[in-house]
This record gives C-alpha cells, structure tokens and sequence, in this order.
C-alpha cells in the first residue's frame, strides 16, 4: 500500500484532512452541547445582563442544556408569571442573573454540526431582486444604496441578512436582499418604502430623517414607551412616544420659524398657533402641538409620537411597537436616496429546500456508486473503482472545506455546481483510466501526460463558459458558477494528479 503514497497522494490527504477541519472544527461542532443564541432583543432583560448573539448556552439554572427542546422546556416550566423570577444562564465564557416576569427575549438555535453556511433556498426565507424606479444607477450609486439599505434592515434587529449588489449581462446594475425566516411581505414592506421622513411647521421643514439633523433617537424604556391603549369602535387603538435630540441646526430653525406665530388658547392650554406635522413618505402620520414656551426657543429635545390599531389590544399593542421602531429606524438612517422597485420577489420554503437537497446528494451518490461498478464491469479491477470513488468524495469534502473557509453560503445552485462537477470529474477520470490501457507504443507516462493534456484543456474550455454566469440573472446562478469552478480547479490541482499516480501503479501490477 506505501507504494500508492507518492507526493500528489499525498497532497490530496493533506487536503482532506485540512477540508475535515474546516468543515467541522477542532473540537469537532457535533460533540458540542448547549443552544446558540441567534438574536438578542435589544434594551431587554437579556440583553442589558449581557447576553449576545452567537453566545452558546450550557446551563440555565444549574440544568444542562442540551438542545433546544431542553431550553424550551425550562423557559415553559418557568414562564409565565406575575412575579420577577431570578434566571441563572451559563454560557461558554460566563453566566449571567436575569430578574424578569417574562421568558428572555432571545432567539435560539441548535448549535450547527459543521461550519457550513447554507444559503437562503435551504433555510427558507424571502429573495428580492431591486432596482432604482426610473432611474440608472451607476456602480458607485448602486454601492451606496448597498450600504444604505444593509444599515436600515440591520436596524431592524434583522438576522440571517443578506444585501449585495448584482449586475445583469446588459450591465445594469440591482440589489438583491435576502433575509433567512422574513416572507415576501415583510420584504416588499422593507423595501418598498423610501422612508422620507420630514417634520414641518406649514410649509417649512424643521428637520428630516438621518444624521444630519438628529442627533440621537431615543430607544430604551425611559426615552421610548407605549403610552396607553383604548377601546375604540374598529378594535384597539395604542399610542406610543420616545424622545429624539435634534442638531443645532435644527434646533436653530425650529427657534426661528416658531418665533413668529402667534398662540392660541385652547381647553388643553396655551400652544403656537401651527402645529408640527410629521410626514412618512409625504404622507401625514401624526400632527404634534406646540407649547407656547416653545415660541423662539432653541431646544434640542423633542416627543415624536404616533398610534396603531389592532383587532385585539395584544395586536394594537405590537403594531404600535413595529411602527415605532420603523420609525425610529428612519430617524437613525434617513431616507432611501431613490425609490426602489422590486424586479423579482421570492418566497423560499425550508422543508422544499431540505428535501430537495437529500434528493440531489441521494441521486449524486447512486451515480457515483453507478458509474463505480461500470468501472468494474469494464476494467475488471475493483482497486480501479475503489480509486474513483475515493477521488470523487475526496473533491465534495475539498469543495466542502473551501466553501467553509471563505463562508461562502450554498445554496441550490452551489449543489448544481457541486453536481457538475462530480460529473465532469468521472468524465476525466475515466479519461486518464483509457488512456492508461490504451494499446498504443508510448509509455505509461507518456499516455497519462496525453490525457491530462486533454483534461486540461476541456477545464479552461468550462473555466471560460462559466465566467459569464457570475452575472447572468443578476448574479442568482453565480453560486453554480463558483462551485462549479472551485470543484473542476480543485480536480486539475489536487484529486486528478493523485488519481493519475494511483493508476499509475495500478497498471504497473
């Protein structure tokens, strides 16, 4: 057996047990126990004790966790209750008290068994392809509106986000946007909205969203708060507040166009006689009366308010939530510099995406086990087909271990690629096997020269018509493009040359 270990041999261990690694880690992700937090609410319980995405949780309250069912049954046992219980979490690195009378606002996970990053078609969620309405954007453009976006959606407390700029084969230039667990209307709500937000006294703007004009935006329990709830004729009407500090440009023009009303007296008080009109989109979202102290001053403080109604007070209550947030967001990061238009808009559903991806790997290895015994049929010689097999999973871990380390996410077409690729691969092999039993007057290296030659001018040949599929579709098949290219490179440098040598002395015997 020493004698098949030559140098390309090898090489192609090295490469396998370097894959192994990092698909896996050291130690190994699937002897870990414990829950992996995916998301904190912010200004919570949770995440004022410390608590942060991508901690792992061990214990809680000196019980083991094991996996989600674990935590879930503990957070159950323990919640809900009238009182403030006192939560002990242990974590990795530390362990963390929390006094609360609801369960922590985190979002959990089983911990991944390897480091593979899976794209949106296997773990479910929403795909949209955008561009600017009426407008061509330059490569510049397209890049800030990348990054506009990506910092709006991150407010949201949004995870598993995905915002990247595409071009198409007739160089226009799109956003695509991918959110893990979001459905297309929560998406086409994200981002068809351009989020103009504008305060006016009459016809004069005080100030608008982004950071020019607001200094901070009030966000904890004492600057933000849902101020009451009522009955009304439809269902349930809520009511929420939260301060924001403006700049002192903004400061100074609400003190100069103020100056000059006059005020009226009302049953509520003594207020300016034009009100603060609050304007979402140039849509009039809530009118803020003016305190006559107010007139002339320079005050940098101001209560942005506004309402939502709900069928039921709980439902009242968490629209009333969303939309202050949203609107917060918009104060944080300002408007959208153009009005966006969804080109493409889909919904991905994780158990089609999971079944589909046990059918492909199930069909991939009944080819390769396939073609495996037709190895043997033919040739006769069962090392001959043990060889092919051995290269072939050799290059999926290789490819595998790559797309870990560059966390490149795979996705249904990066398993086309990975398909194609064991295809092609059997294909070479068989190749090289030919020309090895070729009865022509050459020697054995001499042939296998004659046939890599071959192999390597069909891979510049497959290089060369895959490079334009990192932007056809708006760079949607570019996961196949990569895969593909990744797994046929790693074919000539690594397995194909090992493979060579092993039929090399194969055919010596």
């Amino acid at each position: 057996m020493a004698k098949y270990l030559t140098f390309k041999v090898w090489l192609l261990i090295i490469a396998l047990i370097l894959s192994l690694l990092s698909i896996f880690g050291m130690p190994p992700s699937f002897f870990q126990k414990g829950v992996l937090i995916t998301s904190v609410e912010v200004n919570s319980t949770a995440f004022d004790s410390g608590l942060r995405q991508n901690q792992i949780i061990l214990q809680i309250d000196n019980q083991k966790i094991k996996n989600i069912e674990d935590f879930s049954n503990i957070i159950n046992q323990r919640f809900p209750s009238s009182n403030d219980q006192k939560l002990s979490i242990k974590t990795k690195d530390s362990e963390y008290i929390l006094f609360s009378n609801s369960s922590p606002e985190i979002i959990v996970q089983n911990i991944p068994k390897t480091k593979i990053k899976l794209g949106l078609d296997l773990v479910g969620g929403a795909r949209a392809l955008v561009r600017a309405e009426n407008k061509t954007l330059t490569s510049a453009e397209i890049n800030d509106l990348v990054s506009i976006t990506n910092n709006r959606l991150n407010e949201f407390g949004l995870t598993d986000l995905k915002v990247v700029p595409v071009y198409d084969l007739s160089g226009n230039h799109l956003m695509l946007i991918e959110i893990a667990g979001a459905t297309p209307k929560d998406l086409q709500k994200l981002v068809s909205e351009q989020g103009k937000f504008e305060a006016k006294i009459g016809d004069e703007v005080v100030f608008i969203g982004g950071n020019r004009d607001i200094a901070s935006v009030g966000r904890d329990a004492q600057t933000a708060r849902i101020e009451s709830c009522d009955r009304i004729e439809q269902g349930y009407n809520c009511r929420f507040s939260f301060a924001i500090t403006l700049s002192g440009d903004s400061a100074q023009r609400h003190a100069d166009i103020t100056r000059n009303l006059s005020v009226n007296e009302t049953p509520q008080g003594r207020y300016l006689s034009k009100n603060l009109d609050l304007y979402l989109d140039d849509k009039l979202v809530d009118t803020l009366l003016i305190s006559e102290d107010l007139k002339g001053r320079l005050t940098t403080q101001i209560a942005i308010s506004g309402s939502a109604t709900g069928t039921t007070n709980e439902e009242a209550y968490q629209n009333a939530v969303d939309d202050m947030k949203q609107l917060q967001t918009i104060l944080i990061t300002g408007s959208l510099p153009y009005k966006l238009e969804i080109v493409k808009l889909d919904n991905i559903s994780p158990t089609l995406g999971k079944d589909f991806v046990k059918l492909i790997l199930l069909a991939g290895l009944a080819s390769i086990v396939g073609v495996s015994l037709v190895i043997f049929i033919r040739y006769r010689k069962i090392k001959a087909s043990l060889f092919l097999l051995i290269t072939s999973f050799s290059e999926i871990i290789i490819i595998l271990g790559i797309a870990s380390i560059i966390d490149w996410n795979l996705d249904l077409p990066s398993i086309a690629g990975i398909l194609a690729t064991i295809g092609t691969g059997i294909d070479q092999q068989i190749v090289i096997l030919d020309e090895a039993r070729h009865q022509v007057l050459l020697s054995m290296k001499e042939k296998l020269k004659r046939a890599f030659s071959i192999i390597l001018g069909a891979y510049f040949a497959s290089v060369v018509s895959l490079i334009p599929l990192l932007w056809a579709g708006a760079g949607l098949l570019k996961g196949f493009a990569i895969t593909t290219i990744i797994g046929i490179s790693v074919g000539i440098l690594i397995t194909r040359p090992a493979f060579t040598d092993l039929v090399k002395h194969l055919e010596k015997e």
